[in-house]
């Protein structure tokens, strides 16, 4: 810093002089000298010094204490005390415990220079440290995810407004309080509440992920999924002095899986599950039946009867109101654990699971021919369809699902040569 600017402020004259003209020696400029606090503030808005150098008894309406917080606070400018043993009352102590903020009278030229260097460097640090503090809230701030700061035991410090947002919380009402009274987080599935995020991060000393079910219940009772983690805050030693934690509101992903899923496992006309879910829930009931001596299922594979024609008169738009109708018949008529599929064009499959014998089968397939047969209104128009169903049991011990599905299909092409409306036991 060259030639830096030095407020004295000294009701003593001479003594004022005499710290003006050894300043001035060291190689500061003094352009001004007062002896009270209301002068000191009204000189360091006009003189803009680098210190103030301040006797710590001054008298009058603003004394030297007020008139220091003032000028910290309003000027960000360092004021260093000029004390006597004798001055430091208890309503000094603990102004004078701050390190580097006085010097005691009376004091030799070097003593003085000392204390003057240190209270700049000082200020110069704690002033980058304020940049670089405001730095980081205005990154923190900036950033689109929440955030949350906490110590080590969950006591909260700072959040930004994406985390005021979406907890409905303001940084206001949560400094100082425990982070579970503004991050109240529960699992989807069980409904357990998740209270361990940051005692785990600072067991472990490592990243910890959000578990992929957490819900944020907001302040208004709003349940919000949200995703990320939370990290340790570690000083240059490697010690842990807090917890970091980052979310967002996932709630467009989450829906996006979902959507993702349902296209994967579902039919979209109908909403039936496809042949991919179909398979795999044939697969769990061959698991079972490993398990279960007694647990026997079975497979009916449908194909409408003259489909096609419906089509060909009516139009697509009308067999794809019909495949819907379809669907929906087929699944009144069925046991709650049961599966009814769509594979495609007019087939569909039904598991049924935990069934008695052939002829309980035999039973949900005229059911199911009974209930097709009632007539339709679609359009405006009247239509009746039937199915040909052909009938796979368990009892065959097929080795693998394919196979099974393959001997419903083959009963079921020999139902459909048989004329339309029958069914077939492979």
């Amino acid at each position: 810093m060259d030639c830096p600017k030095i407020l004295v402020v000294e009701d003593e004259k001479v003594l004022a002089v005499d710290i003006r003209n050894s300043l001035q020696k060291l190689g500061y400029t003094v352009p001004e000298i007062t002896d009270s606090g209301e002068g000191a503030i009204k000189k360091v808005a006009e003189t803009h010094p680098n210190l103030v150098l301040m006797d710590i008894c001054l008298t009058g309406a603003v004394d030297a204490v007020q008139a220091g917080d003032f000028i910290r606070k309003n000027f960000h400018v360092p004021v260093l005390y000029l004390t006597e043993y004798a001055a430091q009352s208890n309503s000094h102590q603990n102004l004078l415990c701050d390190p580097f903020s006085y010097i005691i009278k009376p004091f030799a030229e070097k003593d003085l220079h000392i204390a003057v260097e240190m209270a700049l460097y000082k200020h110069h640090i704690e002033k980058k440290f304020h940049l670089e503090h405001q730095h980081l809230l205005t990154v923190i701030n900036s950033m689109g995810s929440a955030v949350i700061v906490t110590d080590t035991s969950g006591c909260m410090q700072m959040i930004n407004p994406v985390a005021e947002s979406l907890t409905g919380w303001k940084q206001s009402e949560l400094i100082g309080k425990d982070i579970t009274h503004a991050l109240c987080l529960i699992d989807k599935d069980t409904g357990e509440e998740i209270d361990f995020i940051v005692k785990e991060v600072v067991t472990k000393g490592q990243i910890v992920t959000l578990p992929s079910n957490c819900i944020l219940i907001a302040k208004d009772g709003r349940e919000i999924p949200i995703g990320d983690n939370a990290s340790p805050i570690r000083d240059r030693n490697g010690n842990i002095t807090g917890v970091v934690l980052t979310f967002q509101d996932i709630t467009e992903r989450k829906e996006m899986e979902a959507r993702l899923l349902r296209n994967a496992f579902y039919d979209a006309l109908t909403s039936l599950p496809n042949r991919v879910l179909f398979l795999d829930r044939l697969r769990q009931a061959f698991e079972r039946a490993k398990r279960r001596n007694n647990f026997h299922f079975a497979v009916l594979f449908l194909d409408l009867d003259g489909f096609k024609g419906i089509n060909d008169r009516f139009g697509h738009g009308m067999g794809d109101d019909l495949l819907v109708a379809i669907a929906q018949r087929l699944h009144s008529c069925l046991r709650s654990g049961d599966t009814v599929a769509r594979f495609g064009g007019d087939e569909f499959a039904v598991l049924l699971e935990d069934i008695k014998d052939a002829s309980e089968a035999s039973a949900i397939a005229r059911r199911i021919q009974d209930t097709l047969k009632l007539p339709l209104h679609l359009n405006g128009q009247e239509l009746i369809t039937t199915a040909s169903i052909g009938i796979a049991l368990s009892a065959n011990h097929h080795d693998e699902p394919g196979q099974m599905l393959r001997d419903a299909d083959i009963a079921m092409y020999r139902a459909k040569q048989q004329g339309k409306a029958n069914f077939n036991v492979f």
